[in-house]
């Protein structure tokens, strides 16, 4: 089990600092979020803070939880990707999803440059962009004709440093049979629950039910090495033992990754988000 924590606010230097302390920390990953207008609270790119971040750390995976893919174009998205993944040294990740609408980047916006409204569109936007970031990896010149987009002779080169590909985690919303399906066709899933538990912790039965589906639609156990199964939560600050118990349960079921995310209150302040990550994440005993 990794264990990855979010930061929620700050400036971009608090930012920078929190991923050194996150590593200094013993955790394992480092992650941003993705929003262009969403309230009052300031709202930083999350591909500058990952690069920076990149440059001010040397171990730990970095990410951001999770990127609006439909309102990018997928040629810039894969130049910005890349960029990160050179600098990191390969260690950026991509969770992805449609974004929401609370985002008036979505919501407030009309005419040119505006993204669909509808579920179905962004969700289709989604995988055509995945499929052309896929494409974009091989280092060479690729045709692509879709739905949304065409496109003749593009290269982006170099490469990822990762291979085959800068891994994609997709939001996967269980047991959606549509979601687990883009879930499963990718590197990873960020696990949410449908309908009226879409705000709650999954529970290790949760994950062991998906992680068998998702084996399932992969062809099988040997087809999930390298598959990484993400967890939201929150868990720094409370109790180390029962934490960790969550932890090994998460992990007895088929988790990876368990994330932790403060978007509220006192933990959500840059201030006692380094004292959370100082203290180091729950890891289970042995």
């Amino acid at each position: 089990m990794k264990f990855g924590f979010v930061g929620a606010f700050g400036t971009p230097s608090q930012q920078v600092h929190l991923a050194r302390a996150t590593e200094a920390g013993g955790w394992d990953g480092f992650f941003t979020w993705d929003a262009v207008s969403l309230g009052p609270d300031p709202v930083w790119d999350p591909f500058a803070l990952l690069a920076a971040a990149a440059t001010a750390t040397e171990r730990i995976t970095l990410g951001a939880l999770v990127l609006a893919v439909p309102r990018r174009q997928p040629w810039e998205l894969a130049r910005q990707a890349l960029t990160v993944d050179h600098l990191s040294g390969g260690r950026l990740v991509l969770p992805v999803g449609v974004g929401v609408l609370e985002d008036r980047a979505y919501s407030g916006v009309t005419g040119r440059g505006s993204t669909p409204a509808s579920l179905r569109d962004r969700a289709g936007l989604l995988d055509e962009t995945l499929a052309i970031l896929d494409l974009a990896a091989t280092g060479e010149p690729f045709d692509h004709e879709g739905q949304h987009y065409r496109i003749e002779r593009m290269l982006v080169s170099p490469p990822p440093l990762r291979r085959p590909r800068i891994p994609v985690w997709p939001v996967g919303v269980w047991p959606a049979p549509r979601s687990m399906a883009r879930a499963a066709r990718w590197d990873g899933i960020v696990v949410q629950l449908r309908g009226e538990r879409a705000m709650e912790d999954p529970t290790p039965e949760d994950v062991a039910a998906l992680v068998a589906r998702l084996t399932e639609l992969r062809g099988g156990p040997e087809a999930m090495a390298g598959f990484d199964v993400v967890i939201q939560g929150r868990f720094a600050g409370e109790d180390p033992d029962a934490s960790a118990e969550r932890a090994a349960g998460y992990a007895a079921a088929g988790a990876t990754w368990w994330i932790d995310g403060h978007w509220d209150g006192p933990d959500s302040w840059y201030e006692r988000q380094v004292e959370l990550v100082e203290a180091g994440p729950p890891r289970p005993a042995g």
